[in-house]
C-alpha cells in the first residue's frame, strides 16, 4: 500500500453513467475527482451487460445505445481531467487524519478526499443462474450467456431466451432482426416489460418472427461435446417441448450484493443506502449516495433521476471543498467548460 495517499476533492465510487456525470457536475463547480470502479472499463452495467441495448428515456435523445451514452458521458467528463482507478474495488472507507475521508482499494491505492460520492449502482452484481444440469459446460463454451454485448454475434443463430422482464423482451425483439430463430420461454403469458415492448413482442409472435413458449419454464439442456443443441422447456404438468438452439440467454435479473460497502458504518435499508433526497447525504458526514444504490421515499430508479441526484449532491459538497467561498451558480450555456 502506498505510503503517500493521493489527494483530491471528491472520490466517486462507481464509473457507471451516474458516476461519470458526477465528474462533470463536480467539475463545473471546480472540484477535482478520482473515480474507482471494479470493472476494467467505465460504464457500469451499460458497458458490461447491454452496450448495444437502446435507451429511450434520456431527455433530448429519442434513442441511444447504452454504449454510445457511456462514450458521450466520458467525453463530457474529459475536460475536467478525472483520474480513473479501474479494475479495483474500494475495500475501505475511514475518516482521514486531517479531515475528510480515506479510501483504500483492493490494489493498494489510497486516496484522501474531502467528500465521497457512492454511485455504485446495485453494488457488486452477477446474474441469477438457472439450476440446470450441465449448465457450467455450456457457460464455458459460450452457448449459455447472461448478456448481449454485440447483436451481430447472434446473426443466423437459433436463440432461446428465458425470462419475462424488460431485458428478455427487448432482446427478443432486437435479435429477431438478425437471428435464424428466436424463442422466448416464460412461465406466464403476461410479460413484465414496457407496454409498448410487450405489444411489439406479441405482434412479432403473431407473424411468426418469434416463438412464444408460454406458460413454460426451463427444464433442461441438450448438447454434445460441450456445444448446445437444444433447450428443453417444461410446463407445470411436466409436459416437455424441445427447442433447437445454438445459444440460451437466461434473463432472470441480477444478484445484488453491497460487498464492502456494508461494512463502512452507513445506515442501510436492505441493499440500499438511505439518503436525504435534497442532497444525497448519507448518515456519514461528507459521504453521499446517488443513483440506484440510494433510496428515499418515492425513489425512481431511472438514469435521469440519478443525473439530477448528482447535481444536487455536487452543490451540497461545494461548501465542504471550498468553505467560505460564495457559489455564484451559472448555467453551462454561459459558464462553458474547460477548452470550449
Amino acid at each position: 500500500m502506498s505510503d503517500q495517499p493521493l489527494r483530491t476533492d471528491v472520490v466517486i465510487i462507481g464509473a457507471g453513467p451516474i458516476g461519470l456525470f458526477a465528474v462533470f457536475e463536480c467539475g463545473m463547480l471546480k472540484m477535482r475527482c478520482h473515480v474507482v470502479d471494479a470493472l476494467e472499463a467505465v460504464g457500469g452495467q451499460c458497458t458490461a451487460l447491454y452496450p448495444e441495448k437502446p435507451i429511450y428515456d434520456i431527455p433530448g435523445l429519442p434513442s441511444i445505445l447504452a454504449g454510445d451514452l457511456i462514450a458521450n458521458l466520458e467525453a463530457q467528463a474529459a475536460p475536467f481531467a478525472p483520474t480513473y482507478h479501474l479494475d479495483q474495488q474500494v475495500t475501505g472507507l475511514a475518516p482521514a487524519d486531517g479531515g475528510g475521508w480515506r479510501v483504500e482499494t483492493s490494489r493498494g491505492t489510497v486516496i484522501e478526499a474531502t467528500a465521497v460520492i457512492i454511485a455504485a449502482g446495485v453494488g457488486a452484481f452477477g446474474p441469477n443462474r438457472p439450476p440446470l444440469e450441465g449448465l457450467e459446460t455450456y457457460e464455458a463454451s459460450g452457448d449459455v450467456r447472461y448478456l448481449v454485448k454485440r447483436r451481430e454475434d447472434y446473426r443466423d443463430k437459433r436463440v432461446v431466451i428465458a425470462g419475462g422482464g424488460d431485458s428478455a423482451v427487448d432482446w427478443a425483439i432486437s435479435l429477431a432482426e438478425v437471428a435464424e430463430s428466436v424463442a422466448v420461454i416464460h412461465r406466464r403469458a403476461k410479460f413484465r416489460a414496457a407496454p409498448e415492448s410487450a405489444q411489439r413482442l406479441q405482434d412479432l409472435a403473431l407473424v411468426g418472427d418469434i416463438d412464444l413458449v408460454v406458460p413454460y419454464q426451463l427444464g433442461g439442456l441438450e448438447g454434445a461435446d460441450g456445444r448446445l443443441t437444444a433447450v428443453i422447456a417444461q410446463d407445470l404438468d411436466g409436459k416437455e417441448k424441445r427447442l433447437e438452439a445454438d445459444v440460451l440467454l437466461p434473463f432472470f435479473g441480477l444478484r445484488q450484493n453491497l460487498g464492502p460497502i456494508a461494512d463502512w458504518g452507513l445506515d442501510l435499508a436492505g441493499s440500499h443506502i438511505p439518503v436525504d433526497p435534497a442532497t444525497g447525504a448519507t448518515s456519514l458526514p461528507g459521504v453521499f449516495a446517488v443513483g440506484d444504490i440510494a433510496t428515499y421515499p418515492n425513489k425512481l430508479k431511472l438514469i435521469l433521476s440519478g443525473f439530477a441526484e448528482v447535481a444536487m449532491a455536487a452543490h451540497a459538497i461545494h461548501p465542504l471543498v471550498h468553505p467560505g467561498e460564495a457559489l455564484h451558480f451559472e448555467y453551462s450555456t454561459s459558464q462553458g467548460v474547460p477548452g470550449s
